[in-house]
């Protein structure tokens, strides 16, 4: 079988798995959010943090919950690290250094899982399981109940009211994400992934020393940072490990736990305001952009420049052979038009033009489909934003799902858009005009300013890959990546939930001969159009200058 008939048939197989779970998640998890009934170990949850899930809350009430409860697991993870040396498990490892500790308690807890770290050299399994698989749980519970908060504001009216946080974030961990992460994890021990709690040991000889590995609750951990878009591994070559990736079919499945909650959303944003279509075209708008940055990628890739590409099938540099171009192609894009961050490849090894695809994927907002509930909101502000130009075009007041959108709603949705370019923007200009950073690139040139411009991207963004050639784990990048993860995260929630707010609180506007259609294929190919062109015209210098120079130069 050829390679590119191979990486063809694995897409259609995913494509057709996603089809089969969509439904069935999607309506489960619009039942899940609107609820008014409560498990009895959730009731023991509410007791012991002392929340009242029946009680409703404004959008302010509902931020302040999201930052309280995100600051309180900054604190906990970064003394967790603090004083690793005294724990046990530690597997003899002593405790992170200040800005280390730092950097990646604001990545984990942002659910963005930057490393700048060797996770087997470095955390030992209570850190790796207490403090960083946790916060992969409820990390990616935050952001779908920032979602759900959002959908509600469009099917609700006359209210400010977006339901509680405290009951949304422990119904997305316990109802959604930790079963669907046990059966992940028992599929990927299967497949040969390794679960324990052993401690180092050597393997084997090699070149007059012996190689050391320490087990860990791999499995586990990797089915939750898959299906939470978290993206950090339990060890440095992350996916690509075969501890924690073993197999073709275990890579395929990854990418489907990657990709099934961001797709399922649309499902249940279109159960909640009572519109199945409405989902239908977010979803179009998803799907269009994710096939089409695959394609194009899997082009870029497979293209054949000389002989040595010839006889490997494509550009094999970086890439497991286990998984062929076409199984690296995939993910790399599902990874990067999510927040997930995790690689089975090293994006910097990929062709000039492939590496800026993974880039201009995070740059997109991570929409198509996004992380878990950051995807999805991300994704309605752009259809605001789109309904506002179409708006523009024809001469009447913008409308969506009923609710009108003015001047409050598009300074929101403004600050929304422009938050995230401006913060990777400024950090990398910054980086490049300091003497220092600069030391921190492997390489020079066109592909050295592509290693900063990806750390700022990734973080801002909250995805968590890197590109592989950048030593980040100085005081500096430790500092501005924790700051641009963290800043990332949480401004654009305070605009979304502002935003959600303000539609709580209008009365619905009735449908006439002259609203605008949003749930057919012409707004979808608008919005697929307006996310382009945005993105486009506010990255394309900074592209122009990395991997763009770099890939009309081969």
């Amino acid at each position: 079988m050829s390679p590119v008939l191979a990486g063809a048939l694995q897409m259609l197989a995913l494509i057709a798995a996603l089809a089969l779970a969509y439904r069935p998640l999607g309506d489960y998890m619009a039942r899940v959010y609107s609820s008014d009934k409560h498990l009895r170990v959730e009731k023991w949850i509410y007791k012991g943090i002392g929340a009242n899930p029946n009680t409703e809350m404004r959008w302010t009430a509902y931020l302040r919950g999201v930052l309280a409860f995100s600051a309180v697991s900054v604190l906990f993870l970064y003394l967790l690290q603090r004083v690793q040396g005294h724990l046990p498990g530690s597997l003899g490892f002593t405790a992170i250094d200040p800005d280390q500790a730092f950097n990646t308690a604001a990545s984990f807890v942002a659910n963005t899982n930057w490393q700048s770290y060797y996770g087997e050299q470095a955390m030992g399994h209570v850190v790796q399981t207490a403090g960083l698989a946790v916060q992969n749980f409820v990390s990616a519970a935050v952001g779908i109940a920032v979602a759900v908060a959002l959908v509600r504001g469009f099917a609700r009216s006359r209210t400010g009211e977006l339901g509680n946080f405290w009951a949304d974030l422990v119904r997305g961990t316990v109802r959604i994400l930790i079963p669907i992460s046990v059966i992940g994890a028992i599929v990927l021990v299967a497949c040969g992934a390794i679960q324990n709690f052993s401690g180092i040991h050597s393997v084997g000889q090699f070149m007059g020393g012996s190689q050391q590995w320490n087990g860990g609750a791999v499995a586990s951990q990797e089915a939750i940072k898959e299906l939470g878009t978290n993206g950090g591994g339990y060890f440095n070559a992350n996916s690509a490990h075969p501890f924690e990736n073993p197999t073709p079919f275990s890579n395929l499945f990854e990418i489907l736990l990657i990709l099934l909650i961001p797709f399922a959303l649309t499902r249940t944003f279109g159960q909640m305001v009572g519109s199945l279509k409405q989902g239908y075209a977010i979803l179009a708008a998803m799907a269009a952009i994710w096939v089409g940055f695959t394609a194009l990628m899997m082009w870029t890739e497979f293209h054949h420049h000389g002989p040595a590409f010839q006889i490997a099938g494509g550009a094999m540099e970086g890439k497991e052979t286990r998984f062929g171009v076409g199984g690296s192609s995939i993910f790399a894009v599902a990874t990067t038009l999510t927040s997930t961050g995790a690689v089975n490849s090293f994006h910097s090894s990929f062709t000039g033009l492939g590496g800026g695809i993974t880039m201009l994927g995070m740059q997109l907002g991570e929409i198509a489909p996004g992380g878990t509930g950051s995807g999805l909101y991300g994704m309605l502000i752009m259809a605001i934003i789109a309904v506002f130009i179409a708006g523009l075009m024809v001469g009447r007041t913008p409308e969506y799902l009923g609710k009108k959108i003015g001047t409050r709603e598009m300074k929101l949705a403004a600050c929304y858009i422009l938050i995230t370019p401006a913060l990777v923007l400024v950090f990398t200009a910054a980086a490049m005009a300091l003497p220092t950073p600069g030391n921190s690139m492997t390489n020079s040139g066109a592909h050295g300013f592509s290693e900063i411009l990806y750390a700022y991207t990734s973080g801002a963004n909250n995805n968590g890959s890197a590109f592989a050639g950048l030593n980040a784990d100085t005081q500096w990048f430790n500092t501005t990546i924790g700051l641009a993860m963290l800043l990332g995260r949480f401004l654009p929630m305070v605009f979304v939930l502002a935003l959600a707010g303000s539609l709580a609180e209008q009365r619905p506007v009735p449908a006439t001969a002259g609203t605008l259609r949003t749930e057919k294929p012409l707004f979808t190919g608008l919005l697929v159009g307006a996310i382009l062109i945005i993105t486009g015209l506010t990255y394309f210098p900074a592209l122009a200058l990395g991997p763009l120079a770099e890939g009309l130069a081969s």
